[in-house]
């Protein structure tokens, strides 16, 4: 008769359980301290009437939703939320689509292909606020090289347009410079999820006589799709975190209409900072974390029900 073996596999005790979370601790710390603290303590202070000066004559008081009813019924927000929501939805779809074009360009092998590379992630490596001094210039209704480069290419036709001061075309004038400098940075997250395809896919889809086309749509978009959501993700909050070049181009002194071209977190800026109201900065910015947070759900949401009907 042949005994029964004993199993030898042990259950994981409490100290293996507990392992993982003693090598996570200095990290969620760290994020407890630097994004869920801040984020309550400006929950809070949303509901109050804090200033960035305060004083035993003047005290800060709880005042519940005032500041949110004033948020709401302000015309600067919805103008900055507009503009916002106009900035991601062309930008987003335009920067992704680009950095694809660029990734399945500098994914091939021929000589001087990382030179292409670096000069494309060149942009990203230089600070927006230098990008934006650069643009403005560019942008110049004399001297500009945009307008040159339109005048050239409408054959005269099209005048010199000033790009900064017109509310008609500042925001495209901003959208444009974005693109320019964030494109490098999907296109190598990009350029990453070509390079982990395995090759045989395409040698097998070629020898069964699939044109070019047919291998992007059937093969690089199904298996780039996980590389997709991340990099409309990304895009989506980078795109919602506009500020740099629209502040320098406020301070600037040629500029349009602030309200053609402000965004939340520059009416957050300026409320909190300049005028002093904290409190009613704070409401923006919990009212701001919160469309950013739904947006992004519902995007990876969608990308993911149309990943599982494909």
């Amino acid at each position: 008769m042949f005994s029964r073996a004993k199993s030898t596999v042990s259950k994981p005790s409490n100290r293996d359980g507990l392992t993982p979370w003693l090598f996570a601790a200095p990290g969620l710390g760290l994020l407890a301290m630097f994004l869920v603290a801040p984020f309550l303590l400006a929950a809070w202070l949303s509901f109050t009437d804090q200033r960035l000066i305060t004083s035993d004559a003047l005290p800060t008081a709880f005042v519940g939703a005032r500041n949110y009813t004033r948020l709401f019924a302000d015309a600067s927000f919805w103008a900055a939320l507009r503009n916002n929501l106009l900035f991601v939805a062309v930008v987003t779809p335009l920067q992704s689509a680009l950095a694809l074009g660029l990734a399945l360009l500098v994914d091939k092998q021929f000589a001087g292909a990382r030179i292409f590379r670096t000069i494309y992630f060149l942009p990203v490596a230089t600070t927006m606020a230098v990008v934006a001094v650069i643009w403005s210039l560019l942008y110049s209704p004399d001297a500009g090289v945009v307008n040159r480069l339109v005048g050239l290419l409408s054959l005269g036709t099209v005048g010199p347009q000033d790009w900064l001061r017109d509310p008609v075309l500042v925001m495209p004038a901003v959208m444009l410079m974005s693109i320019w400098q964030g494109v490098g940075f999907q296109m190598l997250v990009f350029l990453a999820g070509l390079q982990a395809i395995p090759g045989d896919l395409y040698e097998a889809a070629t020898l069964d006589g699939a044109k070019p086309f047919n291998q992007f749509r059937f093969i690089t978009l199904p298996l780039l799709k996980n590389t997709t959501v991340f990099v409309l993700v990304t895009t989506t909050i980078y795109a919602f975190q506009l500020f740099t070049q629209v502040q320098i181009i406020a301070n600037s002194g040629a500029s349009a209409p602030v309200d053609s071209f402000r965004t939340l977190v520059m009416l957050m800026v300026h409320e909190g900072f300049r005028s002093g109201k904290v409190g009613y900065a704070c409401a923006v910015s919990v009212v701001f974390f919160l469309i950013v947070l739904a947006i992004s759900t519902l995007q990876r949401v969608w990308l993911r029900a149309e990943e599982s009907a494909a």
